[in-house]
């Protein structure tokens, strides 16, 4: 099974593997995101979003349906990275068969390594192209993206904080689509065709417009020029109020240096970054666990039968946050004593928030 952290991309690798070694996709190799499954009994290699396994591990704590674990881009440090990697390395002690693989281009490797036992490290060097970098601050996504068409003859991918503010430099570009070059959003909201669609080979010259969701796994075929907001949003917990919100923040380095990488997978290219060079920003990612309410994460914890308070991760998230999360789930009667309840098993099962699977089981919601 290889982690992939997007749905998007968790479809395009595997059609892409497909493509390379001559298989059929939904059978050598498959895929399973939510909601979309398309794998069958003589699947190899199935390319699966990260909540998959945290699901499967639930009934299969073993893993005994893989050989092999991959985690991809485990530098994005989402929730279910984390756990993937503590729930496999759980299952590796437990088996002396099965191989754990975590991959990414910017992560420091030692750490890991470390914490998956002294693990070896193997570096595969790539073959990326130049990158031109030239910054315009204070300009619009609209006119990098015109100085973008100017100055290639490729396509063009440019990277927004979020759904409204690409839609709304796609109706700046109203002048660039009527001229003949399309523009397309993609981003997270999207439906699986128009994510697809929006990665798929085509012929002439096109604008893409996109969310972090194009950051990287996926290689979008004639794209020579990136247009690079410097913003991405992330979800942060307000303990006021109780809940996650989406803040926009500016981007870490290493995500600006993955975006500017876009320009350069198949040929030189040149990057325009509408920020000033000077602006302050984290050198890395932030791990999900330290920023958003930890109240599902422990609850898929206690349903595999471990304590969120001495779960083994890689990077444990602060102390205060879990027995926040342990508290709710108490209020909630998903936990009764710290030990998980019916209840708690059944809002489980739907794909929301503790809190608002409650409010879903009270107002006489089923589990279908």
């Amino acid at each position: 099974i290889v982690l992939q952290p997007r749905r998007a991309a968790a479809r395009a690798v595997a059609r892409r593997i497909a493509a390379e070694r001559g298989w059929s996709a939904g059978q050598e190799v498959g895929w399973q995101v939510r909601f979309e499954r398309r794998f069958g009994p003589g699947t190899r290699l199935l390319v699966a979003t990260e909540g998959v396994l945290t699901a499967r591990v639930q009934s299969d704590p073993l893993l005994s349906g893989f050989a092999t674990v991959v985690i991809d881009e485990f530098h994005e440090r989402s929730v279910h990275a984390d756990l993937a990697l503590a729930f496999a390395r759980e299952a590796a002690r437990a088996r002396d068969d099965l191989r754990i693989v975590v991959m990414s281009a910017t992560l420091d490797p030692g750490p890991v390594a470390a914490y998956l036992g002294g693990c070896p490290v193997i570096e595969v060097p790539g073959r990326p192209y130049a990158v031109e970098v030239e910054h315009l601050p204070g300009s619009e996504v609209a006119d990098g993206v015109r100085a973008a068409l100017a100055r290639t003859t490729g396509g063009v991918l440019a990277f927004l904080p979020g759904a409204g503010e690409i839609e709304r430099a796609r109706e700046a570009l109203a002048d660039v689509a009527s001229s003949g070059t399309a523009v397309v959003p993609l981003h997270g909201s999207l439906s699986a065709d128009a994510q697809d669609a929006a990665l798929a080979p085509v012929e002439g010259r096109r604008v893409i417009l996109a969310t972090n969701l194009a950051e990287t796994s996926v290689t979008v075929e004639g794209v020579t020029a990136v247009v690079d907001t410097g913003l991405h949003k992330v979800m942060r917990f307000e303990a006021d109020r109780g809940v996650d919100r989406l803040e926009t923040e500016r981007a870490p380095h290493d995500s600006v240096e993955q975006r500017t990488g876009r320009a350069g997978r198949t040929g030189p290219g040149v990057a325009f970054r509408l920020f000033d060079p000077r602006d302050e920003r984290p050198a890395a990612r932030e791990p999900e666990l330290a920023r958003i309410d930890l109240a599902p994460v422990a609850l898929d914890i206690l349903a595999w039968g471990g304590d969120p308070r001495s779960f083994p991760w890689f990077e444990p998230p602060p102390d205060d946050r879990v027995e926040a999360a342990l508290a709710l789930l108490e209020a909630l009667g998903a936990t009764d004593g710290g030990a998980i309840t019916d209840r708690g098993r059944a809002l489980r099962r739907l794909p929301l928030h503790p809190r608002l699977a409650r409010l879903v089981e009270a107002a006489g919601g089923t589990d279908r």
